[in-house]
């Protein structure tokens, strides 16, 4: 599994505490920024790894911002990517089961190291179910962004 992951500046600190674990679980990843807590703009990091996503180059995506919100809205800008604002254990699960979620966001300055440790450990770990009912939900979706997407 490939990851593509990136913060602004609210979610550096997260990020890079994230970084150290993804490699404890050996998980392939590449960080596409920031750099440094300096102020950047989030939908720059944001589009990029949706993009990379989209065009799977990465299997997944992780942005992290200071509430995870603003890079939620951008990844979900882009055509094939469903981007999950996820702060607790459970949402991540439901996120990757029901929704086949291909990126998660999360906020640097809402939760803490230990609990988006876990958020992403579930996240990474939970299968896409492929229930017809679901599956019937993801395809409205799709079926609206083509509408959208000429």
């Amino acid at each position: 599994m490939k990851i593509a992951l990136g913060s602004d500046h609210g979610g550096y600190q997260l990020k890079e505490n994230l970084k150290k674990y993804l490699k404890e679980l050996k998980v392939e990843y590449q960080d596409f920024g920031c750099n440094s807590e300096n102020p950047v703009d989030y939908p720059d990091v944001g589009f990029k790894i949706a993009i990379e996503v989209k065009n799977k180059n990465y299997d997944k995506g992780i942005l992290i911002c200071g509430t995870g919100v603003g890079m939620s809205i951008v990844a979900n800008k882009i055509k094939g990517i469903r981007a999950s604002l996820c702060h607790d254990v459970f949402s991540a699960r439901y996120a990757r089961e029901h929704n086949d979620a291909n990126i998660l966001t999360l906020g640097g300055r809402v939760i803490g190291s230990g609990l988006a440790k876990e958020i992403v450990k579930v996240w990474l770990n939970t299968d896409f179910s492929g229930e017809e009912r679901h599956l019937k939900r993801l395809n409205k979706i799709k079926q609206e962004e083509d509408k959208i997407y000429k």
